[in-house]
């Protein structure tokens, strides 16, 4: 008979631990495996491989433990190994691992389709189509826009990020290193500049008048399908653009027949203390593209939208064999279960407070902290030549190194590399959010 049960979690103390050098020699070991089959262009943040992961700590082959702000690239939102979806996948496992939802449906899918409609902001008539990532998510919302509009231009704006699909590589502002060589890229994309208030000054009227005037100028709304943005932005470097900046853009969408679409691949899912980045910012998005928190650890992303937008597309031209995957849903409604007492809504704020609140601390204390942004457990500093806002992004390579060899995992971001950014699991304890703060603290004195 066959065991269904779930698996006995490893034990992981929550504590960062370091016993070798960085990366010690089991990791040394398997990195001269990796290149030897791996494609030289998939890189690796830190050079080490882990063994188990739990809650906020990942361990590697050596034991060195470290604090974990990446989160997988703000994936294990509610935990690495999260108890929850660990059940939930082994559940569904034991009774079936895929069957594609375009050939024979199943609950799951329907059910996590529910929980968006319920949770996204808005209460009118919606539907959902679910897939496996971000990018794809994305291609999937221009074509719906296209569909429906019947125009063709997709804008997008200066620092967004949207994915390493052809398409999604020609709506990033950055072509380097996620499109270098590998043209010609997806057309009819149109760049605007964006809000950043760090650097332009600007209100969100004012920022929204110049993102618009681009717009009308460099293709009309006659030929715009649709206008994609980030409501924090990732990869740019967790800009939050200024107060009603993005209400200006969804009242001329909708006044012009574009569809306005918000990107919550990486903001979603309790990241800033809400289902979603716009539940707070006083916009309801035509369509919202959400994936990495929503399935904790597992791939899923959908597309959500106005029943009327989505429902343009003909029967068979939406789908693809994986997207919805079984196993896959069943972690995604573990985590919608999770978040249903509000109570990791929360924990996401207690980050914002502690965390957020030590890192300007930290900018009182070092002139090469230009800025401190974000919301929630998605947080940024921005490091700067200090006396000027110059981008500094030696100081960010610099810290990001000293962070490794201390037990503590950061990512960088920024459309000039000098932003680090912070995707802690929202469980993070405020004991391992001061221990981390106490590295950075370090690294910053070093420099």
């Amino acid at each position: 008979m066959t065991n269904t049960s779930a698996p006995a979690a490893t034990v992981v103390t929550q504590e960062r631990k370091v016993v070798t050098a960085i990366p010690g020699p089991k990791s040394q070991e398997m990195m001269k495996r990796r290149n030897a089959v791996v494609s030289a262009g998939v890189g690796a943040a830190l050079p080490v491989f882990i063994e188990n992961a739990h809650g906020s700590i990942v361990v590697d082959v050596d034991g060195n433990q470290f604090i974990d702000f990446a989160a997988g690239i703000g994936v294990t939102t509610v935990g690495h190994s999260n108890d929850g979806v660990v059940a939930a996948v082994a559940e569904q496992a034991g009774h079936y691992t895929h069957l594609c939802f375009t050939v024979t449906p199943y609950e799951g899918y329907v059910a996590v389709a529910e929980q968006l409609i319920k949770h996204t902001p808005g209460n009118h008539d919606k539907r959902v189509m679910l897939a496996n990532s971000g990018a794809e998510a994305v291609e999937n919302a221009v074509k719906f826009a296209r569909k429906f509009t019947g125009k063709n231009g997709v804008g997008v704006i200066d620092h967004a990020y949207h994915g390493r699909t052809n398409l999604t590589m020609g709506m990033n502002f950055k072509n380097a290193p996620y499109g270098t060589g590998f043209g010609p890229l997806g057309n009819s994309v149109f760049r605007a500049p964006s809000s950043y208030p760090f650097h332009d000054g600007l209100s969100g009227a004012e920022a929204a008048k110049r993102t618009l005037s681009y717009f009308e100028k460099i293709v009309g709304a006659e030929d715009l399908a649709c206008i994609f943005m980030e409501p924090i932005q990732g990869e740019g470097g967790f800009v939050v653009p200024a107060d009603g900046y993005l209400a200006a853009i969804q009242e001329w969408c909708t006044a012009n027949n574009v569809v306005f679409v918000a990107d919550e691949v990486q903001s979603g899912i309790a990241r800033t203390g809400d289902y979603f980045a716009t539940t707070n910012m006083g916009v309801v998005p035509d369509m919202m593209t959400v994936a990495k928190g929503i399935a904790g650890g597992m791939p899923l992303s959908a597309v959500v939208g106005r029943a009327d937008i989505m429902d343009s597309v003909h029967v068979g031209g939406m789908g693809g064999t994986y997207g919805g995957n079984p196993v896959a849903c069943a972690a995604a409604l573990s985590v919608f279960e999770q978040l249903e007492d509000g109570k990791l809504f929360a924990e996401a704020k207690r980050i914002e407070k502690t965390l957020g609140g030590g890192l300007r601390q930290l900018q009182e204390k070092y002139p090469v902290i230009g800025d401190v942004r974000g919301r929630g457990a998605m947080l940024a500093i921005e490091l700067v030549q200090p006396g000027t806002k110059d981008p500094n992004p030696d100081a960010v390579k610099k810290v990001i190194a000293y962070g490794a060899q201390h037990g503590l995992l950061l990512l960088s971001a920024g459309s000039y590399y000098n932003v680090l950014r912070f995707l802690p699991a929202v469980t993070t304890s405020d004991a391992l959010l001061e221990d981390a703060l106490s590295v950075l603290d370090e690294a910053l004195a070093s420099l």
